[in-house]
């Protein structure tokens, strides 16, 4: 049996993964969907990065979890990625669903088209936090206008610092055994920095037809590429 961590992205909470829970419970694995400090009911706790790298951890450490998957979706997979370096033998594998991936030093924004620039004049235009897309920001990945809806209201501001405050990794990603899901739909190819950890030997790739939030557009079939994550 694995356990299954399950971080969602920027500005979403455990919520997210409601319709991917149910599918990984029948098959008879643990399920530990997580809200990051400063998210969802989690609203108002100070976060900066550290602070949701420790989230994980503590999860993780609280509940005494063995053979871990740990599913960064989005933002999410900069702290997955250096949650799985400190959580040591329980680790059993690491699934990156169309997210960033950490770099040693660098932050969240740091390999965006503007160095980060916009994001972090909007962080600063809103007293230290991103503030929630609007539903236009969800058009075009395969959302019926009833999930975008619910997107935007369950999406709360999301802590800046947790965005701009630089990775910390004592090893390689590549080291980890890993899954890569990539949302081909609007944007087929992965990021360099991911076709790199691809051409390694403990990376791999898989493909959905869907846009960035698949727990949404696609649960069932998200849920069925976490379960073949499984003995990999």
């Amino acid at each position: 049996m694995a356990n299954y961590v399950l971080v969602a992205g920027a500005r979403l909470g455990s919520w997210a993964w409601d319709e991917v829970v149910p599918h990984l419970a029948a098959a008879g694995h643990g399920v530990h969907p997580l809200t990051l400090s400063g998210l969802a009911e989690k609203r108002g706790v100070p976060a900066g990065q550290q602070t949701h790298v420790q989230d994980i951890v503590d999860e993780v450490e609280r509940q005494d979890l063995r053979e871990v998957v740990l599913v960064g979706h989005s933002y999410s997979g900069i702290p997955v990625g250096q949650a799985a370096e400190r959580i040591g033998d329980r680790l059993a594998g690491v699934v990156f669903v169309d997210s960033s991936v950490p770099a040693d030093g660098a932050s969240f924004v740091a390999s965006w088209p503007d160095g980060g620039v916009t994001v972090r004049a909007s962080i600063a235009e809103n007293e230290g936090f991103w503030p929630v897309a609007p539903a236009a920001h969800f058009e075009d990945h395969g959302l019926s206008d009833e999930q975008i809806a619910r997107i935007v209201r369950g999406s709360t501001p999301h802590p800046g610092a947790t965005l701009t405050e630089p990775a910390v990794l004592e090893r390689p990603l590549g080291d980890f055994p890993a899954t890569y899901v990539k949302c081909t739909l609007g944007d087929p190819e992965p990021s360099d920095d991911v076709a790199e950890l691809l051409a390694g030997e403990h990376w791999r790739l898989i493909e959905m037809d869907t846009g960035h939030w698949p727990m949404f557009s696609r649960p069932r079939e998200l849920a069925q590429v976490l379960l073949d994550t499984v003995g990999q």
